[in-house]
Formats: structure tokens, C-alpha cells, sequence
């Protein structure tokens, strides 16, 4: 889709190597993507928007066709406010697509003209979530390949646990 721009949001809090699947899936689809890291500060996120950017940024450091921005309020106003196309959701499995099919419809009333793509998560990736892969990390547990390098490293500090070999 020459010239166009895909949306891409979520909290990423976290973001997880699925995630970063479903960002490379995106790129061979459109000629940029913006990863939207939600900054809404009612769902509790574990790290600041500042936190969760910087650790994208990293995590994609040298991919020219990403841009990594933050957002609150309608994600329709954001995704035209930046003349996208189209809004990119992952799915792990049928237990995520109710509230897909309710988020596109209501998207589609309020934003006609935008479409919204669904990407399949890689079955290696179906059972990572950012919520699970705290935990584990809070708990001493190996997440090492779940996560970039750059994620794996500051969680391993925020948790304060050593390296698993």
C-alpha cells in the first residue's frame, strides 16, 4: 500500500516480542506504522507512557519506517489526525476477538473510512501477554526471548533479579 500509514495502538506494557511480530508483519503490508502507546493513566499501567515509548524506540532502533508516538482520547481522532489508513490489531486467539469485533464496529460508526486489519499472532507468541510476562518476571522466572533485549533488561532491573543463563 504505497504512501500509506498504519496505526498500530495499544498500552505496551510492556511490549513483548509478539508485539514485534505483528509490527514486522505490518511493515509488509504498509510503508510506515505508528506504534500509539496509549497514555491513559486509568488502566494502571505498571510503566509511565515516557517508559513504555523509550523501551519501543529501543526495541526498534534502526527501523526507519516506525514512528513511536503516545496518545489519549479517541484513537480515531489520533489515527486521522495522522492521515492513516488503517488501524492494525493483533489477535492471539478467539478469546480476543469479541472485543475486537465491538472496537472495529464502533471505530467504523465514528471513522467510515478507516479500516481496521487484523494480524495473527505467531503460535510461538499466542500465549504472551505483557500482564503474564510481569508477573513472571516479578517472580524470578526466565523471559528471556519474549521480550526484546531492551524490555528484558529494564524489567530485570524494575523486579531486580539477576540474568538467567
Amino acid at each position: 500500500m504505497a504512501g500509506h500509514t498504519a496505526i498500530y495502538p495499544g498500552s505496551f506494557d510492556p511490549i513483548t516480542n509478539g508485539h514485534m511480530a505483528i509490527i514486522f508483519q505490518t511493515l509488509k503490508l504498509f510503508d510506515r506504522v505508528i506504534i500509539a502507546v496509549l497514555n491513559n493513566a486509568s488502566k494502571k499501567p505498571t510503566f509511565s507512557a515516557d517508559v513504555r515509548t523509550e523501551l519501543i524506540r529501543r526495541s526498534l532502533a534502526g527501523e526507519s519506517r516506525v514512528e513511536v508516538d503516545t496518545f489519549d482520547g479517541l484513537l480515531v481522532k489520533y489515527a486521522q489526525s495522522k492521515k492513516a489508513v488503517a488501524v492494525i490489531r493483533g489477535l492471539r486467539g478467539v478469546f480476543d476477538f469479541d472485543f475486537e469485533l465491538q472496537m472495529c464496529n464502533m471505530n467504523r460508526h465514528l471513522a467510515p473510512d478507516l479500516v481496521t486489519v487484523y494480524l495473527m499472532a505467531e503460535g510461538r507468541h499466542s500465549y504472551i501477554s505483557s500482564s503474564v510476562l510481569k508477573e513472571v518476571a516479578q517472580l524470578g522466572g526466565d523471559i528471556h526471548g519474549l521480550v526484546p533485549q531492551p524490555v528484558e533488561e529494564h524489567l530485570r532491573r524494575y523486579y531486580n533479579r539477576p540474568a538467567h543463563s
